[in-house]
């Protein structure tokens, strides 16, 4: 059974409070940082203060949409680029969508802001948008998209709902991504059959790791492969909230399977893979943010095992986790409207 962390093991310090719904938040090389809000605000923080910066994209701000993920990629400090993911309203429904832009010297404003990709076809309602974004170590993003509340159509690659993409920072498709070519799929697709993936990172090897929401149980950490198919809503850890069976069954050829699951559900959202720069005693494990239980998952090992819990009054709805460039851990507390530091304590 996984224990609890011990309040004296570690020691929690708010770096900004009063926020409002916050979702995803990345690290700038001035030791500033940038926090996204849902309804559409994009916050620059540094030294405790936060400051709005102008020139964001529009958002359709409704159920789970808004302005999700931040990215600050590797060359920021030549390129001064950002990216952003957020839902956007198409017409007759919303879609996940990836902006980038430049922040401004002040840190202030955004300029240049471009769309360079959106999910097609647009979808109806406001469920499951996904949309974390991560540089790969070749500079390519790695982009999660969620089913939009359609299960099925996360087996559907003509669609891009319910995978991860692959794309280069103009938003094109590299040429070799797995599916080039091929009739009647999304060449950006990397990987398929995902639900809604709302944690997602690196390890130490460069691969990528995603946290993704199940139904009522089911909730997965998966590695993920290229052009594999991760089987939603085929197969199964879960139930649908109906309390009925989904698919069939936990397990089918040509499926991958979990490297963990939850059941029940713990509502994953925020993944990372810690480098153990200042616990070197977890270097390689996984941290995993959780909505539903109010704490911090960590998982080591191989099979992927849960191990520590990390619960405390900071820890209410977990929405992302990263770790900053000293070591120290990072989180969003959506609970509580706050980002918080963790470094060992004692």
């Amino acid at each position: 059974m996984p224990r609890e962390a011990h309040a004296q093991q570690v020691q929690i310090t708010p770096v900004v409070t009063g926020l409002d719904t916050p979702w995803g938040f990345d690290f700038l090389p001035d030791g500033g940082v940038l926090v996204t809000e849902r309804d559409g605000r994009l916050l620059h923080v540094k030294d405790g203060r936060a400051q709005p910066v102008s020139g964001v994209p529009s958002v359709f701000a409704s159920g789970q949409g808004g302005l999700l993920d931040v990215m600050v990629p590797r060359d920021f400090v030549s390129s001064r680029e950002i990216f952003l993911s957020f839902s956007r309203d198409q017409g007759r429904g919303a879609g996940t969508a990836v902006a980038k832009a430049r922040l401004s010297a002040a840190g202030d404003s955004l300029e240049g802001l471009e769309v360079i990709f959106e999910s097609a076809p647009e979808s109806r309602g406001g469920r499951h948008f996904g949309s974390r974004v991560v540089e790969a170590r070749d500079g390519t993003l790695f982009v999660t998209m969620g089913d939009r509340g359609d299960p099925d159509t996360a087996q559907d690659r003509s669609l891009h709902n319910g995978s991860i993409l692959r794309i280069t920072r103009d938003g094109a498709t590299p040429a070799d991504n797995p599916f080039v070519g091929q009739a009647g799929i999304q060449p950006e697709i990397w990987s398929f059959g995902h639900r809604n993936p709302q944690g997602a990172g690196l390890d130490t090897d460069g691969t990528l790791w995603t946290a993704e929401h199940g139904a009522r149980g089911g909730d997965e950490v998966n590695r993920i492969r290229k052009g594999a198919n991760f089987g939603w809503p085929v197969i199964s850890y879960g139930r649908n909230y109906s309390g009925t069976k989904i698919g069939e069954g936990v397990a089918k050829p040509g499926m991958e399977q979990p490297e963990y699951y939850w059941d029940p559900s713990i509502a994953p959202s925020g993944l990372m893979v810690y480098s153990g720069k200042i616990w070197p005693a977890w270097r390689g494990d996984i941290f995993v943010g959780s909505l539903k239980s109010d704490h911090i998952a960590r998982l080591e090992g191989s099979p992927l095992q849960l191990v520590e819990t990390l619960a405390f009054p900071e820890t209410e709805r977990v929405r992302d986790i990263d770790e900053a460039p000293d070591g120290a851990i990072w989180f969003l507390s959506e609970g509580q409207g706050a980002l918080y530091r963790m470094t060992p304590g004692g």
